[in-house]
């Protein structure tokens, strides 16, 4: 037990976060969930042993339910002793990112990750975690190799460029759901980096929502023709440069400030 491990374990107070993942290793039909996927998943390549197929299964929803990008669900692992605990991993062998990846893309390959999201949901629902009040939607932007110096000598062809604050990336786009209370990503999907936010939103949202909240990357997504007849508050953040003309000592100014301020407070969940 390291040093780390020995403190967890003499702490009192068990956080939010821990005790819902007590829960759902508990709840999870962990055995018909492995029993779905082994079929497809490699034993291993060269007398290189493959990770244990329960803990990468693990991993997968620990980042679906937390919202976590590839490289930050690596970190995750590597700092947060109730996340390894919960996969069953240690210090000395952790996933990278890019296995984490390959593994998202089994499962998408194979048609099981929409069928996984939703049985473990199913089970959210059950207990109270999925309020299904309102959701947050956001996009994380996922990095991958732009160099062509592979086995192929091709760039990955499902991975593109994008321009984000005058900068450019290339990779892959999460596009995520969250309820908006707990903050447990409930819809997840992915696409090309060039994907306008804004056209995945209806994908992300379960339809029983009356709130939905976002930023302002997503104005004007409530006029789009797959809303029409959606009835739901819209909870997009207004662009500063739309509101600083009014000088910052108004009171119009201080008012939407405050407003604004709120609805961060939520988005903030994800």
């Amino acid at each position: 037990m390291t040093f780390a491990d020995a403190e967890y374990a003499g702490k009192r107070k068990q956080t939010r976060k821990e005790l819902f993942l007590i829960e759902m290793d508990q709840v999870v039909p962990w055995k018909g969930l492995i029993a779905l996927i082994e079929p497809h998943y490699p034993k291993g390549e060269g007398g290189r042993l493959a990770y244990p197929l329960m803990a990468m299964l693990r991993v997968h929803l620990m980042q679906n339910w937390f919202g976590y990008s590839d490289p930050a669900m690596e970190e995750a692992l590597y700092e947060t002793t109730i996340l390894r605990q919960f996969s069953g991993m240690n210090l000395e062998r952790i996933p990278d990112e890019t296995t984490i990846l390959n593994f998202r893309r089994l499962l998408e390959k194979h048609e099981l990750a929409t069928g996984i999201l939703g049985v473990i949901n199913g089970y959210l629902g059950d207990r109270g975690f999925s309020l299904r009040q309102g959701t947050i939607v956001d996009a994380t932007l996922i990095h991958a190799p732009s160099s062509t110096k592979n086995k192929d000598g091709k760039r990955d062809p499902e991975m593109h460029q994008t321009k984000k604050s005058n900068q450019y990336y290339f990779g892959a786009k999460a596009h995520i759901g969250a309820d908006d209370e707990s903050g447990l990503v409930h819809s997840v999907v992915v696409t090309a980096a060039n994907v306008a936010d804004v056209t995945q939103v209806d994908k992300l949202l379960h339809g029983e929502e009356n709130v939905v909240c976002a930023d302002a990357g997503y104005t004007g997504v409530e006029k789009r023709e797959e809303h029409a007849g959606r009835e739901a508050i819209w909870q997009i953040a207004v662009r500063r440069s739309t509101y600083k003309k009014h000088g910052n000592r108004s009171a119009l100014y201080k008012a939407i400030r405050r407003i604004e301020k709120a609805k961060a407070q939520v988005r903030a969940k994800v």
